[in-house]
């Protein structure tokens, strides 16, 4: 779609009686396809040939009408008055009535379901619960199970998040719905947590997603996965998209062969920049920064399809659900359904600083949150000016007691503190890899676009500073002091930071054309950096290793991989080659020389 039909498509998108963003909705349908590909693409899909996704009702109502008794189930946050709505108005049209059976009829009434949450919610005003060891089934009576379909009716639906654990042995349709878009019901108050009675502030309703509601639902997909017939994408409030799941396991194993990207997703934030904004087309515009892009946290990103210009996603962990050991390799073992690596861009460019941070240790965030593995981070600098920096490291004069104290008596009384008396700062150049293993101090500075290469946990930031300034609601943001003075390494100072934080480029093969650059990660970090940097072409084996990769010198790229799949990539895209590939090559598609960061696990 060429970007002026695109741009009036999304200017109907917004919805926002039950969004709360400015960012566009994803369209139901593309028409165009770029002739050449030579840009950033917000939309990214793969390809499932003709007549595999479905439009509308009024299909998905005659699927059912064929099978009579079916069951909808699907994601916490789908409006399912309105798909009961719309699929109503088809039985209507042709005089079927309907049994309609609500799944949310036999949840807990809200105090019991509190009551069995509360203790995964942490403090009431704490930013973090931990994961919680409940399943999707303790929420709800014991009576889901005594329901039955009734003869006097042509059509019985049981359906609401949960439906299939109702038992009936029926035609299993689900409801998915990417998290950005939860979210964004989420702060407009349009949708509410499972079993809640009502609707919390913004931060308390994302804290219970993330840390009970989400984990119930992974672990309820993953085990109905085999028994579902039909999947549906639910994000638009006026319609949806279906296709049978046959044909989106074949689309996921052949992309677990061959190569993937995730649709990324874009957030604005108290210290956000420009350089998203102003590169980045198809966005809106009516923001006042974007800090974020969401590459790569699996997490909260979705794949899409695309079938007769047809979109459906569905969330990253499907596939990490059918085909982990096809995309994480020798690694599948250890890390099972969790994809470990996370790519992001954090905008500070005509921006402000980060907040100076720290990250949690492994055996804390284990014993506090229920993660298996911790934040361990890297900031690699895709762009800058010229006065860019990173905080990084303390001074080698640091006296714990005496911050802490500075801390504290900045959150108390708003008064601003020069932080270079205690945390290093180093100048920031295009290319360069700042190391930041769990317990490091750290911020990035103004006037870089950070990719950040990380371990895949993506919240749990412990703020000890924040240049004394307000969210963009006009609120302070959370300061964590305590937590980061539980997890600080204190001998992270000096010139050790030099020395350990700071990645030493080393060239480990080298002909006419060709480089391959190791950039060396911190011995705590389990994944490592290469660049390969090339005029022409380069081949490379997985070495049954999952590689996360993006263009971050040069136009474009083409990837070819050892099954024929092509794919051509932009500058700045990130995409990822699955174990399974087997080997691939890279072709410069652009002028001058390119360069790909290469992530992948030690």
């Amino acid at each position: 779609m060429n970007s002026d039909s695109l741009e009036l498509l999304q200017q109907t998108s917004i919805y926002p009686e039950v969004r709360k963003t400015q960012q566009f909705l994803m369209p139901a349908y593309l028409s165009d396809k770029p002739s050449e590909k030579n840009q950033y693409e917000i939309y990214p899909v793969e390809h499932l040939g003709d007549g595999k996704i479905f439009s509308g009702f009024s299909a998905l109502a005659d699927y059912i009408i064929d099978h009579k008794i079916v069951v909808i189930d699907g994601f916490g946050g789908v409006f399912w008055d309105r798909i009961q709505l719309g699929l109503q108005q088809c039985f209507d049209e042709k005089q079927l009535s309907v049994n309609w059976i609500s799944a949310s009829d036999f949840l807990k009434n809200s105090k019991e379901v509190y009551k069995l949450v509360a203790p995964f919610l942490g403090e009431d005003n704490a930013v973090w619960g931990t994961k919680a060891k409940l399943e999707l089934v303790d929420l709800f009576e014991p009576a889901i199970t005594k329901q039955t379909p009734e003869n006097d009716f042509p059509i019985n639906i049981m359906i609401g998040t949960g439906a299939a654990l109702a038992g009936w042995d029926a035609p299993l349709i689900y409801v998915d719905l990417p998290k950005n878009e939860i979210q964004f019901r989420m702060r407009a108050g349009s949708i509410t947590n499972l079993g809640s009675g009502e609707i919390a502030e913004p931060f308390k309703m994302y804290k219970r997603f993330y840390f009970v509601d989400w984990v119930l639902l992974n672990q309820h997909k993953k085990a109905i996965l085999n028994r579902i017939e039909v999947v549906a994408d639910a994000q638009w409030p006026e319609t949806i998209n279906w296709m049978f799941t046959k044909d989106l396991k074949i689309g996921l194993d052949k992309i677990s062969r061959s190569v993937l990207r995730v649709r990324p997703w874009f957030e604005p934030g108290a210290w956000g920049g420009q350089w998203i904004k102003n590169h980045v087309s198809g966005l809106s515009k009516d923001v006042v920064n974007l800090a974020w892009s969401f590459e790569l946290i699996v997490p909260e990103n979705g794949l899409v399809f695309e079938s007769n210009g047809n979109l459906l996603e569905v969330s990253f962990d499907t596939i990490m659900f059918t085909n982990n050991e096809n995309v994480l390799g020798k690694h599948a073992a250890k890390f099972g359904d969790e994809f470990p690596i996370r790519f992001d861009f954090l905008d500070t460019y005509n921006g402000g600083n980060l907040s100076i941070q720290c990250h949690p240790k492994l055996e804390y965030i284990q014993e506090n949150f229920g993660e298996n593995i911790t934040q361990d981070e890297t900031y690699y600098i895709l762009d800058c000016n010229n006065d860019a920096s990173v905080y990084l490291g303390f001074q080698d004069t640091i006296d714990p007691a005496a911050f802490k104290s500075a801390l504290e008596h900045s959150q108390v009384t708003s008064e601003a503190i020069d932080i270079e008396e205690y945390v290093q700062v180093h100048k920031a150049n295009k290319h360069d890899l700042f190391l930041i293993p769990n317990g490091t101090v750290h911020s990035a500075g103004a006037g870089n676009l950070v990719l950040e290469i990380s371990a895949t946990p993506y919240i749990f930031t412990f703020k000890m500073y924040d240049w004394v300034r307000l969210d963009l609601d006009g609120k302070p943001r959370p300061i964590n002091i305590d937590h980061a003075f539980k997890n600080l390494d204190f001998s992270r100072k000096g010139n050790n930071v030099q020395e350990e934080l700071i990645s030493k480029p080393q060239i480990i093969e080298s002909e006419p054309g060709y480089q391959l650059i190791h950039l060396p990660t911190h011995k705590d970090h389990f994944y490592d950096v290469h660049r390969l940097e090339f005029d022409h072409s380069v081949n490379v084996k997985t070495d049954s290793t999952c590689h996360v990769m993006m263009l971050v010198e040069g136009q474009t790229v083409l990837l070819q991989t050892a099954d024929g799949t092509q794919r051509q990539f932009a500058y700045a895209e990130t995409f990822v080659v699955p174990a399974a590939a087997d080997s691939y090559t890279l072709t410069n598609t652009g002028g001058g020389r390119a360069k790909v960061v290469k992530a992948f696990l030690k």
